[in-house]
C-alpha cells in the first residue's frame, strides 16, 4: 500500500503547500503520497504568489496547479504521518483525531527526533511489526520510521527553544519573511525525506 503523508498549516496556501512539493520531490521514486491541507484553509485558492517563487526556485515544478483544502479527520486518519507546520496545527490535528498523537509532529520536531534514530532504532521499530502480512512492503517500513521517531519523544534532547518547532508564517509579511520561513522549511523536509529514505532501504 502507498505511505501517506499529510502536512498542514493555516491557510494552505504558503507553508504546506511548499513543504508537500518538496518532499514530493525529495521522496520522488517511492511508493509515497504527499498531500497538504490547512486547518483555516483559503478553500480553492491557488498557492501564494510569493511562497510560490520560492518553491520554484527550489525545482518545484507544479507549484500552480496547487488548490487549498481545509483539513478533515478523514485526512488525518488516512495519513500515515502528519506533519504540522506549526505546534497549533499539530494540536488542531490532535483535538480533531486524537487517535493521531503517535503519528503527528511538526515537521521541524519530526526533523530534530528524526536526527536521533539509529539503524538499531529503525530495526527495532521493524521487529515490532513482525506478524504483519506485507512486512517487507514499503508502507510498513516507512510506518515503522515514524514509531522509531515518535519513541525518541522523551529521549532525544529537546529542541532549546519551544518556537524552534515551528516554521514561521510568512503570508503578507514581506519577502524577507518568506526566506526566513523557507530557511526553516526546506533543511525539515529534507530530514525527513533522509529518515524515509533511509528506512526503505533496509528492505
Amino acid at each position: 500500500m502507498t505511505f501517506r503523508i499529510l502536512v498542514v498549516c493555516s491557510g494552505n496556501i504558503c507553508r504546506s503547500p511548499m513543504a508537500e512539493q518538496l518532499l514530493r520531490i525529495g521522496l520522488d521514486g517511492m511508493d509515497v503520497s504527499v498531500g497538504s491541507a490547512g486547518t483555516i484553509a483559503w478553500v480553492g485558492e491557488p498557492m501564494d504568489s510569493d511562497a510560490r517563487a520560492i518553491a520554484e526556485r527550489l525545482g518545484v515544478t507544479d507549484a500552480a496547479a496547487h488548490v487549498a483544502r481545509r483539513l478533515d479527520a478523514a485526512s488525518v486518519r488516512d495519513a500515515d504521518l502528519v506533519l504540522a507546520l506549526a505546534r497549533e496545527h499539530r494540536r488542531a490535528i490532535v483535538e480533531l483525531v486524537p487517535g493521531a498523537t503517535r503519528s503527528t509532529f511538526t515537521l521541524r520536531e519530526f526533523a530534530a527526533l528524526a536526527a536521533s534514530v539509529t539503524d538499531a532504532d529503525l530495526d527495532h521499530a521493524l521487529a515490532a511489526t513482525d506478524g504483519l502480512r506485507d512486512r517487507d512492503a514499503v508502507d510498513v517500513v516507512l510506518a515503522a520510521a515514524v514509531a522509531a521517531v515518535a519513541a525518541q519523544r522523551g529521549i532525544a534532547e529537546p529542541l532549546a527553544v519551544p518556537d524552534d518547532a515551528d516554521v514561521i508564517d510568512p503570508f503578507r509579511r514581506g519577502a524577507a519573511a518568506y526566506e526566513e520561513s523557507a530557511a526553516q522549511l526546506v533543511p525539515a523536509v529534507n530530514a525527513v525525506a533522509a529518515l524515509l529514505r533511509r528506512a526503505a532501504g533496509r528492505l
